[in-house]
């Protein structure tokens, strides 16, 4: 079984280059479907759920080409409408394709999809959204088919601010008669990034980057060449790298207005940061300061992504850190795993961890159980003394395209086998 073994214990000097966003691509990828034309994705990382799903739309009959960093695809034969199988099950951005394809076709019969276990995340949030457009939905044992005769255009509020809901209430709105409105929308770049690609292919939306969209529906989609933005939460994981090994990286691309929680977090911490056209530049403070109290928040808050980043980096920060968890219940599961090499941390309640920081971590074999978690464990292996060797690096592959190829750029000792 592969796994990723590390040398830790020394600083981080080098640069590399921050990959295509994973969470922008994979919504594009779900509106090109609903295009009855060639679509080319620059930028476009070589990740395993970019892979997931490139294979759902080909099954469906969409004849897609991943040469490089560009993808094309190309929508205009359209002959099936159920997915299932692990391509749906293995990742949570399976679900956008509901949307699309429920505007493109009209139905569609899904499994219920799956990803990584960092809590409930139900769907409920996008199944009662798409019933305010007409969408009727057949609930069974394991799956659902959505069906709609024609999309109507509503008014919709969002109880809850989801990313993912507001993603597919956007795909089938610009494919419904009339105007739809979202309340209470997502502003997380990535929702930016699919509407200005959606308004780039001939969609009509207007409040972009508010918390209110408005679309005007069934507008003539075209074709179009789009460039995928760097990855903000890549280039957090590497930066979070830095603060725990100190010493001095520059990260090329990395998308600093987007990171504006995350850097200011890092100053805190005691790093020291510059910001160019070029990208980021990160010194380590000489010491790594605690964080009496942080918690994750939707965007513009510190994102739950970088949750557990951060909290490798805290292990070993002078004095005591609170981090609140309050967008996914079951994020800390890398707790148990950071214990091993040394760490010293307790949960306090369902929803806070208190770390304790500790001189120093020490290596050993470790399990990754999620995509943001295994990173983290990464991490936690370059700031630790010995060697570490993280187990199933595959729940990694599925966000970063070659993380030890990067971290090699940095300066680690890291290699997979």
């Amino acid at each position: 079984m592969d796994a990723i073994h590390i040398r830790g214990g020394k600083a981080l000097f080098g640069e590399t280059k921050i990959q295509g966003s994973k969470n922008a691509v994979l919504p594009v990828m779900a509106a090109a479907l609903m295009i009855k034309d060639v679509c080319i994705i620059e930028n476009c990382p070589r990740i395993s759920d970019v892979y997931h799903m490139q294979q759902l739309l080909t099954g469906i009959g969409c004849r897609v080409t991943h040469i490089g960093h560009t993808l094309t695809i190309d929508a205009r034969n359209i002959f099936e409408d159920t997915m299932s199988g692990d391509n749906v099950t293995g990742m949570r951005s399976s679900i956008t394709l509901l949307g699309a394809m429920l505007g493109r076709v009209g139905e569609v019969t899904m499994a219920y999809p799956g990803g990584c276990v960092i809590g409930e995340r139900p769907i409920d949030l996008h199944l009662n959204a798409l019933r305010r457009m007409g969408v009727v939905i057949y609930e069974k044992d394991g799956g659902f088919t959505a069906r709609v005769k024609e999309l109507e255009g509503a008014v919709i509020h969002l109880p809850v601010s989801s990313v993912g809901a507001t993603e597919n209430v956007l795909l089938a709105a610009v494919m419904a008669k009339g105007v739809t409105v979202i309340q209470n929308a997502a502003k997380e770049p990535e929702i930016i990034t699919l509407c200005e690609f959606l308004r780039q292919s001939g969609a009509v939306i207007e409040g972009i980057g508010g918390s209110v969209l408005i679309i005007q529906g069934r507008h003539e989609l075209h074709g179009t060449c789009f460039t995928v933005p760097a990855d903000r939460i890549v280039a957090g994981t590497y930066l979070m790298s830095v603060l725990g090994t100190g010493g001095h990286i520059f990260l090329e691309d990395a998308p600093a207005e987007q990171m504006r929680s995350v850097l200011q977090i890092a100053e805190e911490i005691g790093g020291e940061i510059h910001i160019s056209r070029e990208g980021v530049d990160i010194i380590a403070g000489e010491h790594k300061r605690a964080l009496p109290y942080v918690k994750t928040e939707v965007y513009p808050g510190f994102p739950t992504d970088m949750q557990s980043p951060l909290m490798s980096v805290l292990t070993t920060a002078e004095g005591i850190s609170i981090i609140e968890e309050t967008i996914f219940e079951d994020r800390f599961r890398i707790l148990e795993q950071l214990k091993k090499m040394g760490a010293g941390i307790e949960r306090k309640g369902k929803r806070q961890a208190v770390i304790s920081g500790v001189d120093f971590l020490l290596g050993c074999e470790v399990t990754a159980q999620e995509l943001r978690g295994g990173a983290a464990l990464v991490i936690a292996g370059c700031m630790a003394f010995g060697e570490t060797v993280v187990r199933n690096p595959c729940f990694i592959e599925r966000g970063y395209e070659d993380i030890c190829r990067d971290y090699r750029n940095l300066g680690a000792d890291i290699y997979i086998g």
